[in-house]
């Protein structure tokens, strides 16, 4: 029963020759054994304590078996829980299977029997922890990533991607919002050994600490307010896969300390718990910021970024890869088509408008783009006319007397645009130059659907 990780096992047993026999045999099948000779003791331990499986004979003197295990289920403990009867079919055994014993084995038995009952509730434990996990997942990607591009910048990443990918290093995704990291890192944990495994997504920005702490480390039983039950933290969930932290620059720096000592030592500890927990889980981040500027201004630890940044790649913005833009547009276009829909296009003009456009909110940016045009447009070709207004070219105010006047309403839209230009995209400085408080200014900004 050699397993990756131990399974703790706790042995309840009145019997000292039992009790020997499980704590020197057990060890040998990858367990890691504590025995207590009654129900009591056994209880005192499980309240700050966590096993995978317990061990537990239904006749002992003091507190038995059938009251030990009814306690033990209302605490809240999560461990499975093997009964031990020297009578097989009694009604004590069955009553056992009713309060939740996950099965029963009968005096004299064979250690080969207790080894695979013992891998098989330890399983079911993991199996059970990882799916109340996957519920409070932020994301996990199943599917393939899909990763388009032809330029010179994306051919240079994906090579790097495969090439990082076979390793088990830490690897820092940096760029800008919107290009595309959290694609990078499915593509780097489908390409490596690990890809059997669980990948499991947090954005660290969308959890105040002491969530996020119990998201990425699970929690103890009345660890909190709220903490009702025992819950598995992703790393553990994700033992032997991957785990993508988002948005990483976003961490307090009492969880940077937390995550870095998980970084070192592989070891981390559940809130509210006492028991370190190996895991094997390979990090991922990603952030939008320059984490040595962080580091600098004293916002993001020294040593964590040193850490993460074993492997670093840089997303390319959408800006510098001009040539992948018709690629993606095509995609968006298949991807976004309502069913029974005819296909739309653009004219040249206006691919061109959108190939020329800065796209300062990148891949993501231009998807919500295209999605906008094949919802609202009703014909199948797309004109230049149809494009949002901040892609279309601005008409110039009318500079002679003799020039037909504008509508009021363009005439504001085009003043709104100059006045962010001129401030670089400042509301406040845009604001006082209008004439307009700032309030004002943002309800002008959305009406006219101007992109800062």
């Amino acid at each position: 029963m050699k397993q990756k990780h131990p399974i703790h096992v706790l042995v309840v047993d009145d019997e000292k020759p039992t009790r020997v026999l499980m704590e020197r045999e057990l060890p040998q099948s990858g367990c890691n054994v504590v025995v207590v000779p009654s129900g009591e003791e056994a209880l005192q331990l499980l309240s700050r304590q966590d096993f995978d499986v317990v061990l537990l004979d239904l006749k002992m003197p003091g507190l038995g078996g059938i009251e030990t295990l009814r306690r033990l289920r209302s605490s809240g403990t999560e461990a499975e829980v093997v009964v031990l009867t020297g009578h097989p079919g009694v009604e004590s055994a069955v009553e056992a299977m009713k309060l939740g014993a996950y099965d029963y084995l009968t005096k004299p038995f064979k250690l080969s029997e207790v080894e695979a009952v013992l891998r098989r509730a330890a399983e079911k434990r993991k199996l059970r922890e990882e799916n109340i996990a996957l519920r409070r997942i932020v994301g996990q990607g199943d599917a393939a990533a899909v990763i388009l591009g032809e330029s010179h910048a994306m051919r240079a990443l994906l090579e790097m991607v495969q090439r990082v990918a076979v390793s088990h290093a830490p690897v820092l995704i940096a760029g800008e919002t919107g290009t595309g990291k959290g694609l990078i890192a499915k593509a780097l944990h489908q390409a490596s050994p690990r890809a059997e495994q669980h990948f499991l997504v947090i954005n660290c920005s969308a959890f105040q600490d002491q969530l996020l702490e119990s998201e990425l480390f699970g929690h103890e039983r009345g660890a909190f307010t709220g903490a009702t039950s025992t819950k598995a933290g992703l790393f553990e969930v994700a033992d032997g896969g991957t785990v993508f932290l988002d948005e990483v620059a976003e961490m307090s720096p009492a969880m940077q300390a937390k995550l870095l000592q998980v970084l070192d030592t592989g070891d981390l500890r559940r809130v509210g718990g006492t028991r370190e927990r190996r895991v094997d889980t390979r990090i991922f981040a990603a952030t939008n910021r320059d984490l040595q500027q962080e580091v600098h201004a004293g916002r993001f630890r020294e040593d964590l970024w040193f850490r993460l940044n074993v492997v670093s790649l840089s997303v390319p913005p959408l800006r510098e890869r001009k040539e992948d833009i018709p690629i993606l547009i095509e995609h968006f276009f298949r991807q976004f088509r309502v069913p029974g829909q005819q296909p739309k296009s653009l004219s040249p003009e206006a691919l061109s408008l959108l190939v020329q456009y800065p796209w300062p909110g990148n891949v993501r940016e231009l998807a919500n783009t295209i999605e906008r045009l094949v919802l609202l447009i009703p014909g199948t070709l797309i004109e230049p006319e149809d494009l949002p207004a901040n892609i279309r070219p601005s008409v110039a105010l009318p500079s002679e007397e003799g020039d037909p006047p504008l509508p009021l309403a363009e005439v504001e839209r085009i003043s709104i645009i100059r006045a962010l230009k001129y401030t670089g995209g400042k509301k406040a400085p845009a604001a006082r130059l209008l004439g307009i408080d700032v309030k004002t200014l943002t309800h002008k900004i959305q009406r006219y659907d101007i992109q800062i």
